[in-house]
């Protein structure tokens, strides 16, 4: 009897749409072929870098591929500015500079263009952060989907801020901002016809104002991570992963808007792996867990912050547990490859 592995295979060589996913495939691919290649190796990959030489800079860039280039509550202009500025915010770090490189397919409307730009400009205006450089480049037909978009992103550390996705503890509180699958499932919806964005818009906003209110607390806040590809589930493995520590969730504890749960049951979706846009993970002191949900809800991005979970002492190192509405305990798996793709 031949039993056939699930997972995918790759005698061939070639890169999957997986790959770029944000779980366990982009893992492998970073570590066997991308981190090599630039003499990197080992330690936590978090969402920004401190500056060599200058700690309290900080710097991310990240390319947008979502498609289609609008939907509810966004698109790709404006997501490309929240993006970037939500993985420096997650470092600490309030955002002091952009650049921005287009890459345009040939026979891009000239209005859909102009309305991305529109959107990007006013998306960093309103986050505070101006735009200072950039490129742009046109490919033939069929050598691109539209429009790209990429954004590096410079910010300056607010002390005593230091987070870290290797710096969760044992007893840490897990609490997130906001709600979760509104994202993934709004682009996915407006892609595909299904309808449901007519009840559901993306939560693509900054969150740097949001970490500056959790200022205060200082070094009590130990990891902050926006849950984007590979959604919450993806963020709390690596965290367990970067930290080396046991994490355990209340599922009833986790707001998940019900527009969402209709459509993920409908597709066979399971919201923790579904792509946010506009709420962070936090893992802070439990002394402090109800100051920094205080300071949360203080924010319009935080008012509906919940606690959801613990770093639990005994549990293996590197896993997630979920603990579900009937009381059981099952695992909460790093997400394998591509659910929804070219959702952000």
């Amino acid at each position: 009897m031949t039993i056939e592995c699930p997972t995918p295979h790759h005698e061939d060589e070639i890169v999957l749409l997986g790959h770029g996913a944000g779980g366990r495939l982009s893992a492998e691919l970073l570590d066997s072929l991308i981190l090599p290649a630039f003499g990197e190796a080992g330690g936590p990959l978090e969402d920004a870098a401190l500056l060599p030489g200058r700690p309290d800079l900080v710097m991310s860039t990240d390319s947008f591929v979502v498609s289609p280039l609008f939907f509810p509550g966004g698109d790709i202009g404006s997501l490309a500015v929240h993006g970037t500025v939500n993985d420096l915010a997650m470092r600490g770090a309030w955002p002091l500079a952009l650049s921005v490189s287009l890459i345009v397919e040939e026979g891009l409307p000239l209005a859909e263009l102009r309305a991305v730009t529109a959107s990007l400009g006013k998306a960093a205006q309103d986050a505070g952060v101006p735009v200072v450089t950039g490129d742009t480049k046109v490919v033939g037909r069929g050598a691109a989907d539209r429009l790209f978009v990429n954004t590096t992103g410079v910010g300056q550390r607010q002390a005593p801020l230091c987070p870290s996705a290797a710096s969760a503890r044992a007893g840490d509180a897990v609490l997130l901002s906001g709600p979760i699958g509104l994202h993934g499932t709004t682009v996915l919806s407006t892609r595909e016809g299904l309808g449901f964005e007519s009840d559901i818009a993306s939560d693509s906003r900054p969150l740097h104002r949001l970490v500056r209110a959790l200022a205060p607390l200082g070094a009590a806040v130990h990891v902050l991570r926006d849950p984007t590809r590979g959604g919450l589930a993806a963020a709390l493995n690596e965290i367990a992963r970067d930290s080396s520590v046991a994490v355990e969730i209340e599922e009833y504890a986790v707001p998940v808007p019900e527009a969402v749960a209709s459509a993920c049951d409908l597709l066979g979706l399971d919201p923790l792996v579904v792509a946010n846009e506009g709420c962070l993970v936090a893992f802070v002191d439990p002394a402090v867990a109800g100051d920094a949900l205080a300071a949360m809800r203080s924010m319009p991005e935080g008012a509906q912050a919940a606690r959801i979970g613990e770093v639990v002492p005994d549990g293996p190192r590197g896993r997630v547990t979920l603990r579900t509405l009937v009381g059981a305990r099952r695992i909460m798996d790093m997400p394998l490859g591509e659910q929804l793709p070219r959702i952000c």
